[in-house]
C-alpha cells in the first residue's frame, strides 16, 4: 500500500504549520485549499488528507504516503489520474475515506528532486489575483524590494496545469530543470492562476516564504495601479546576494530565524 492512515508519525510541528497558514486572517487558503508536507524517514512524507481544511487539522487529517511508486507515476507517461487516486488512498478509517491530497504530487516532485524537511502549497487571494493576470507570467522576474530579494531568493514561474497527475508532471519538469541550472531549489514556485509552492528546512521557514509571497504580490498590484514597477537592477540584486551578510541573514530567515528578532527591519 501506498499510502497509509498512520497518525502517529505526524508531527506536531506539521500540524502547528498546516494550521497558522490556514488562518482567516492570512487569506492564503479558503474551504479545503492548500496543503503541506514534511519528509519522514524511510523514504516517506506525512501530507494532509484530501477535503481538510487547513485552519482546523490535526494529526489524524494526514496520510503517509511512499515516495517511491508515487516518483515512478512522475515518469510513466501511461499513469492516468486514476492510477494517481488510487495510489493516495489510505482506505475507510472511522467510516471516513482517507486519500491523500489531489496535489501531492507536487510534494513528491520536490522530493525526488532534492529532499527538503518541509513544503506548503497555499492559494493566497493576492498572489492568484497577478498570476490569473496578463502581467502573471513575468510579475515576478525582478525583485521590487530588497527584503523580497532575501526572503524568496529567484521564483520560478509554472505555467498552469490541472490538478492531478498533469500538474505534477510539469511541476517536476520545471523543478528539475531550476536545480540542475543552479544546483539548489527555489523557495518559492508560482503555480499560474492557481497559487504558490514554498520549500524550506524548516516549519518557520515555509511561513516567511508565503507571507513574503504576498506582501511582494501586494506591493506589485499598488505599482501597477500607480503607473507600473520600477524593479531592483539585475547588477544590484547580483551585488546583493553576494554579500556575505545578506547570504547569511538569507540562511537564517529560510531557517525560521525572522521570527522573535527585535532587530529585524526593512533590510537591515
Amino acid at each position: 500500500m501506498t499510502a497509509r492512515y498512520d497518525p502517529d508519525r505526524v508531527s506536531d510541528e506539521l500540524v502547528a504549520l498546516t494550521r497558522a497558514l490556514g488562518a482567516p486572517d492570512r487569506d492564503q487558503v479558503i474551504l479545503a485549499e492548500g496543503n503541506t508536507s514534511q519528509l519522514l524517514d524511510g523514504d516517506r512524507i506525512a501530507v494532509k488528507a484530501s477535503g481538510t481544511g487547513m485552519a482546523t487539522v490535526s494529526a489524524e487529517d494526514f496520510v503517509v504516503v511512499d515516495l517511491e511508486p508515487l516518483t515512478a507515476l512522475l515518469s510513466d507517461d501511461s499513469a492516468t489520474q486514476a492510477d494517481l487516486t488510487a495510489a493516495l488512498d489510505a482506505g475507510e478509517i472511522g467510516g471516513r475515506r482517507r486519500r491523500g491530497s489531489i496535489e501531492t504530487l507536487v510534494h513528491v516532485a520536490v522530493q525526488a528532486v532534492a529532499p527538503s524537511p518541509f513544503v506548503g502549497h497555499t492559494h493566497p487571494t493576492a498572489v492568484v489575483g497577478l498570476l490569473a493576470s496578463v502581467v502573471g507570467p513575468g510579475a515576478w522576474d525582478r525583485h521590487v524590494y530588497s527584503d523580497e530579494a532575501v526572503v524568496i531568493g529567484r521564483p520560478l514561474y509554472v505555467p498552469y496545469a490541472q490538478p492531478g497527475i498533469e500538474l505534477g508532471r510539469v511541476f517536476h519538469r520545471a523543478l528539475a530543470r531550476r536545480h540542475a541550472e543552479t544546483g539548489e531549489l527555489p523557495a518559492l514556485v508560482l503555480l499560474g492562476n492557481h497559487g504558490i509552492v514554498a520549500i524550506a528546512p524548516t516549519a518557520d521557514g515555509i511561513q516567511a516564504v508565503c507571507e513574503m509571497a504576498v506582501k511582494g504580490a501586494r506591493v506589485r498590484q499598488i505599482a501597477y495601479s500607480a503607473g507600473g514597477v520600477a524593479p531592483l537592477s539585475a547588477e544590484a540584486v547580483d551585488k546583493f546576494f553576494a554579500r556575505d551578510d545578506i547570504a547569511e541573514r538569507r540562511g537564517s530567515l529560510a531557517h525560521g530565524g525572522y521570527r522573535g528578532d527585535p532587530g529585524h527591519g526593512g533590510a537591515g
